[in-house]
C-alpha cells in the first residue's frame, strides 16, 4: 500500500513541476531533462510515472478539464434561478483559472503553437510537433462547447422564469465565454491586470446585463 502512496505523490509531483515549465518555457522548448531537474529527480524517474512529454501535457490538460466540468456540474445542479446560477458560474470560472494560472497559460501556448505551420519537436521520446499535439491530447474546442451548453441551458432556464429580457438568444452564451476567456487571455499577457477584480465587472455585464428590467 506505502508504495501505491508514493507513487501517486511521486506522479502528482512530477506533474506539477511539468505545469511549471510548460507555462515558464513553453511545451514546444521543454525537454523531459527540463521537467527532471524541475523536479529535482532523475529523467528516468519521469518515465517511471509518464511514458512521454505528451502524457504530461495530457494529464496537465485533464486536470484542467477535470476542474472545468466540476464548474458546470455544479452550475446545472446548483440552487437559484438561472441567472444566480449563471452568475455563480462566472465566479467559479475566474476562480479556477486564478488558481491554477499555469494551466491557462499551456492552453494559450498550445493554441497559439496549433495555428502555426509546424513546430518542430524537442523531446527525442516523443518526436510529435506542437501543433499535432495540441489536435491529439487537448480538445480545447470540447471545453468551450461544454461551457457555451451550460450557459445557454442557464439562460434558457432564466427565460422559463420570466427574469430574462427580450431577445436573448444561444448567440449570446458564445458572447458570455468570449468576455471571461478575454480577461482571462488578457490577464495571461499582462498579469499586471487584477484578474480577480472583474469577477464583479463581468456577473454586471454578462448576468445583469440579461436580466428583464423591472416592469418590463
Amino acid at each position: 500500500m506505502a508504495k501505491k502512496v508514493d507513487s501517486a505523490a511521486r506522479r502528482d509531483m512530477i506533474l506539477k513541476a511539468a505545469v511549471r515549465v510548460f507555462a515558464r518555457q513553453g511545451f514546444a522548448a521543454t525537454r523531459v531533462d527540463d521537467i527532471a531537474a524541475e523536479a529535482g529527480i532523475a529523467k528516468g524517474s519521469v518515465y517511471l510515472s509518464f511514458d512521454s512529454r505528451d502524457a504530461l501535457l495530457a494529464a496537465a490538460f485533464e486536470a484542467y478539464a477535470a476542474g472545468s466540468r466540476t464548474v458546470i456540474q455544479q452550475a446545472r445542479a446548483g440552487t437559484g434561478d438561472g441567472l444566480e446560477r449563471l452568475a455563480r458560474l462566472v465566479r467559479s470560472v475566474v476562480d479556477l483559472v486564478v488558481a491554477e494560472p499555469d494551466l491557462a497559460r499551456i492552453l494559450v501556448d498550445l493554441w497559439a503553437a496549433g495555428r502555426g505551420e509546424g513546430a518542430a519537436a524537442v523531446d527525442d521520446a516523443s518526436a510529435v510537433s506542437a501543433p499535432a499535439v495540441t489536435a491529439s491530447v487537448l480538445d480545447v474546442p470540447g471545453v468551450y462547447r461544454e461551457y457555451r451548453a451550460v450557459v445557454a441551458e442557464l439562460l434558457a432556464e432564466a427565460e422559463a422564469q420570466g427574469i430574462l429580457r427580450s431577445g436573448v438568444g444561444e448567440g449570446h452564451a458564445a458572447v458570455v465565454v468570449g468576455a471571461i476567456e478575454g480577461c482571462v487571455l488578457q490577464w495571461i499577457v499582462d498579469p499586471a491586470l487584477p484578474i480577480a477584480e472583474l469577477t464583479a465587472p463581468l456577473v454586471e455585464m454578462c448576468v445583469e446585463g440579461l436580466r428583464r428590467g423591472e416592469g418590463a
